[in-house]
């Protein structure tokens, strides 16, 4: 079978980053840690958000994100520069590679995105972060939708390193191309989605256990915390080092894939889920699911909960490491470019 990524350069595999100047316009949660991550690479980064204390965000994340790489081990000494610029226009100027993180909302992605158009050099990579918008639908306004791409990344972006780039219909393949090898530089894994489809690929995943949770809460079968129990003590252990298609061909034996499928593949025609559909959001479900929340994370504030949530990455990603498997893999990879 042909590679279907084999039009992609070589230099996935470099060792220092190919951009030195990024602009990443919108710094909540997703543009901060976007921030963090190139700055911890060696890029200068500038940034706008309309936010008076968009520098005490960035400061936060940017602290988070240090003693995350202190913990795996690897170089925080020299940081790219960072200004919070006051416009668009003032942080895109002459950036190598745009970072769009703007609220989910098309009508202000397509103006800043003409914003970022008509403030940036020729030659720039135009990214967004969305994590459901088709990149044809992000352009249709822009003068040159050859160069805009989705770089849909993970958080915390500092420290999960999947990446999912997605080209549009007048996407070049040679941005595909500069995209995949500018996220590698990140230490990032780049997967590139080849099929232009609504909210890519592992949103599509997310959503599915995100719906049958809200069923499952929805009907009294679970709680909250009983079902990340069901996850961080099952099957996400698996996920985390070998991922679905190989966990089940494991699951088949000595039969492999083949055997699993003819044990277990009728199940699917069994009407255990609720997949297709949603049960109503009333307010008795919010609540119900809040309250729940509220009383699985006891006293803990959420700074705790982040602090918590970096340890115990970092501790899976070195544990993957050890063995070179999964998102390991991609850690070694970027601790061997610090040498």
């Amino acid at each position: 079978m042909a590679d279907p990524d084999a039009h992609l350069s070589s230099t996935l595999d470099v060792g220092g980053a190919l951009i030195d100047r990024a602009a990443v316009v919108g710094c909540g949660v997703i543009g901060a840690a976007w921030v963090a991550r190139m700055r911890l690479r060696g890029v200068d980064v500038r940034v706008f958000d309309p936010e008076l204390n968009v520098g005490v965000v960035l400061d936060e994340v940017m602290q988070q994100a240090v003693v995350a790489w202190n913990g795996l081990g690897l170089s925080t000494d020299r940081l790219g520069s960072l200004m919070v610029c006051e416009s668009v226009a003032d942080a895109v100027t002459d950036a190598e590679l745009v970072q769009e993180c703007v609220p989910e909302r098309l009508d202000v992605k397509h103006a800043t995105l003409a914003t970022i158009e008509a403030a940036i050099p020729r030659a720039a990579l135009v990214a967004s972060s969305t994590s459901g918008f088709k990149p044809t639908d992000l352009a249709v306004h822009m003068e040159h939708p050859d160069r805009l791409i989705v770089g849909h990344p993970f958080n915390p972006v500092y420290l999960l390193p999947l990446v999912e780039v997605v080209g549009g219909e007048r996407t070049s393949l040679g941005t595909i191309d500069r995209a995949m090898a500018a996220y590698a530089s990140l230490g990032m894994k780049p997967l590139h989605v080849r099929v232009e489809i609504d909210a890519f690929i592992a949103d599509r995943l997310l959503e599915a256990v995100w719906r049958e949770a809200i069923w499952l809460v929805n009907d009294g079968v679970a709680t909250t915390a009983e079902i990340d129990d069901a996850i961080r003590y099952g099957f996400g252990l698996r996920w985390a080092q070998m991922g679905l298609f190989e966990t089940y061909r494991t699951a088949g034996g000595a039969g492999g894939m083949r055997h699993f499928l003819r044990q277990f593949g009728p199940a699917l025609e069994w009407p255990w889920t609720k997949l297709t559909d949603t049960p109503s959001w009333t307010d008795k479900l919010v609540g119900t699911i809040a309250d729940q929340s509220d009383d699985q994370s006891g006293d803990r504030t959420i700074a705790e909960l982040l602090a918590e949530r970096d340890q115990n990455l970092v501790a899976i990603l070195k544990a993957l490491e050890a063995v070179d498997a999964g998102a390991g893999k991609t850690l070694a990879q970027l601790r061997a470019t610090q040498r």
